[in-house]
Order: C-alpha cells, then sequence, then structure tokens
C-alpha cells in the first residue's frame, strides 16, 4: 500500500512539474526585426536618403589617400615647403574625414533608433500573437538559450507577423 501510495505521489509530483514547465518558446527578436520586410525598405530609403553625404565622405577619403602617397612616393624630390603643404593638407583632409564620417554615422544611427522605436509596437503586436495562436507559457529571447531544440524557435513565424501588418 505504501509503495502504490508512493508511486501515485511521485506520478503526480512529475505532472506538476511537467505542468509548471508549460510551453515555451524562444525569438531572435534583433534577426525577426531587421529581416523583416519594414526593416529592409526603411534599409532602401536610408541609403537613397544619405547617399550623397557617403559620397561625399568617401571622396574626402579618397583625396587624403592621394595626398598620404603622394607624400610617401615624392617626399624626397619635393621642397621642403612643399612637403610641409602636402602634409597641412593631408592633416586637413583627415581632420574633414573624421567629421563628415562621424555627422554620417550619427545620422545613421538616429534614423535607426527611429526605426525601432517606430517598429517596437508592431514586434511587441507580433509577439502577443503568437503567445496566444501558439499558446506559450513563456517566450524568451534567443540569446538566452545555450540549447535549443529546433521546434522551439519562432523567429520566422514573428517575421512573417511583422510582414503581415501594415
Amino acid at each position: 500500500m505504501k509503495r502504490i501510495a508512493l508511486v501515485v505521489l511521485v506520478s503526480l509530483i512529475g505532472m506538476g512539474a511537467a505542468q509548471a514547465a508549460g510551453k515555451i518558446g524562444l525569438v531572435d527578436m534583433r534577426n525577426a526585426l531587421f529581416s523583416s520586410k519594414a526593416a529592409k525598405q526603411f534599409t532602401e530609403d536610408t541609403v537613397s536618403q544619405f547617399k550623397q553625404q557617403d559620397l561625399e565622405v568617401r571622396a574626402v577619403g579618397e583625396e587624403g589617400q592621394k595626398l598620404d602617397l603622394r607624400l610617401k612616393n615624392d617626399a624626397a624630390i619635393m621642397s621642403d615647403s612643399e612637403r610641409a603643404k602636402t602634409a597641412a593638407d593631408l592633416e586637413e583632409k583627415i581632420q574633414e574625414y573624421k567629421y563628415l564620417k562621424t555627422k554620417l554615422d550619427k545620422a545613421l544611427a538616429e534614423k535607426r533608433q527611429q526605426f525601432l522605436e517606430e517598429s517596437r509596437p508592431r514586434l511587441d503586436n507580433a509577439i502577443n500573437q503568437l503567445v496566444q495562436k501558439e499558446k506559450l507559457d513563456l517566450l524568451l529571447p534567443r540569446e538566452a538559450a545555450l540549447y535549443a531544440a529546433e521546434g522551439m524557435d519562432y523567429t520566422a513565424q514573428i517575421i512573417d507577423m511583422l510582414d503581415a501588418q501594415k
């Protein structure tokens, strides 16, 4: 009788633990967000919007490289004043490049942050839909798992849900 009671007790504890674990899913939120159609459109729009600034940064960089190459190759045949002027011009190009590159990087970072802020409600909505649809008890970031079975990753479904939203 005691053995039967012990087996029943262990079974009940095991069932309780299994129910407590529930259904768990994982999502790579960064991948989901940046793989969506909206993110691809954002990237295209951003590239076209900042194309001129990017070309300007590249042109200044190329001018600086030419001055550096000239200084290295022709320093022996240049007069002291010409070498000093070329070095000063190179330093000016380096400073201009740094300024323009920093300005472009800052503008791109602000644009990305704006996209993330605008996308967050859509991502939250997709996550809520997924949790309800799949009856998940726990949804974690993919990065939090050291190992997970293939079926636990819901990133592709989140991407599809984001793409379906307007």
